[in-house]
């Protein structure tokens, strides 16, 4: 394979990254323009196994979208009603909400993962009291809740800052924040897709103040609409400039352009090929963010799985009645079991893990008819 590599015009890299030195904005680039997928999967492969060796993590989580309204017109969002009477809108009740836990008192879930709409109406309470109430039902769970655009909003919509914000929720149980919103930082995207929310230096800025208060947290990119390489690595060089001052990202997850029932369904999804690129890339320019996830969710079980050999380490979890993305056109399950992703990730070869939120080690899922390891 280093043959291949030379080849492919990456030997320059390959001896940069052997010899622990930080890529480039010029390398990230041309990264993304080589045209041999193995050897850039190749190197990916390599420092991914440095970090992890063949273990792959993910969790037992729940996914809950208290609400889909939402006054931000992103035009990738199949997810969002500007109105609340609007069809296909809704607002559960805090206890419509609360039995989405509750009625999973049998599942060994240590992960509720909330995000919504940007809802105009809602007092800031019915959040508090949300996670006030997903404590009550399951006082160790953790809550993984609102993504630095929805702090934003909180914050201009009740009159707070958005350390108020974070502080306020924190004390009604918040754990630790979600990555989405991100979507790509460069604004001349952003003018033209997601306009009218939270800008790239608000997020940043959001996420550095959630790690100063001691919250872990993940970042996203969406990827495969209108943005370009140069444009990628930027988002990914934003990252790792913040990683560098605060150490609080956890993992680094691309999130797949989806088409379907939006207002960029003229697009195309991206390849195959792209989405193994961007999460191989990632890893090589990402050198201090642990972990770079594969959702299944969004790249489908098949890529998710190859991604495992092209620098992701982590497949999210068992997530459970996503809407955001179905609503796109995924056609991926709404939920996997423990066991399933298991038998994913021993399909594709590599060691499953289930971590909770915080990366620490729940279990070693045994495979079916392996003796099971002698207690310490």
């Amino acid at each position: 394979m280093t043959a291949r590599v030379q080849a492919a015009g990456l030997g320059d890299i390959a001896a940069k990254l052997e010899a622990g030195t930080r890529l480039t904005f010029d390398d990230g680039v041309r990264l993304f323009a080589c045209d041999d997928l193995l050897a850039l999967g190749a190197l990916a492969n390599r420092e991914r196994e440095k970090r992890h060796a063949g273990r792959t993590y993910f969790n037992y989580n729940l996914r809950l979208e208290a609400t889909n309204v939402c006054v931000a017109t992103c035009l990738f969002c199949s997810f969002s009603r500007l109105e609340p009477d609007a069809p296909a809108a809704y607002t559960m009740s805090l206890e419509e909400a609360w039995d989405k836990l509750r009625s999973r008192a049998h599942q060994a879930l240590t992960e509720v993962h909330v995000v919504n709409g940007l809802h105009p109406d809602l007092p800031f309470s019915y959040y508090t009291e949300l996670l006030e109430g997903l404590k009550r039902v399951r006082p160790g769970i953790h809550l993984k809740c609102f993504t630095a655009v929805e702090i934003a909003f909180f914050a201009d919509t009740y009159g707070k800052t958005d350390e108020q914000v974070l502080c306020e929720l924190m004390a009604a149980g918040l754990d630790s924040l979600p990555g989405g919103g991100a979507e790509i930082f460069a604004e001349r995207v952003r003018k033209k897709i997601c306009h009218d929310k939270c800008g790239s230096d608000r997020y940043l800025e959001i996420h550095r103040t959630a790690h100063r208060l001691g919250l872990r947290t993940n970042v996203t990119m969406l990827y495969g609409h209108i943005e370009t390489m140069e444009e990628r690595v930027d988002h990914m060089l934003r990252c790792r400039a913040l990683q560098d001052e605060t150490g609080g990202f956890q993992a680094f997850i691309p999130l797949a352009f989806h088409p379907d029932n939006n207002q960029m369904r003229k697009l195309p999804a991206p390849t195959a090929t792209d989405t193994l690129k961007v999460h191989a890339v990632a890893r090589l320019m990402l050198d201090n963010i642990p972990h770079v996830k594969a959702f299944w969710i969004a790249t489908g079980l098949d890529l998710a799985q190859l991604a495992l050999w092209f620098g992701a380490d982590d497949l999210d979890g068992t997530v459970q009645e996503e809407k955001i993305y179905h609503m796109a056109g995924s056609p991926t399950p709404e939920a996997m079991t423990t066991s399933g992703i298991a038998r994913l990730v021993r399909a594709a070869g590599r060691e499953p893990l289930e971590r909770d939120t915080l990366y620490n080690i729940v279990s070693i899922p045994q495979e079916p008819g392996a003796p099971v390891p002698a207690a310490r």
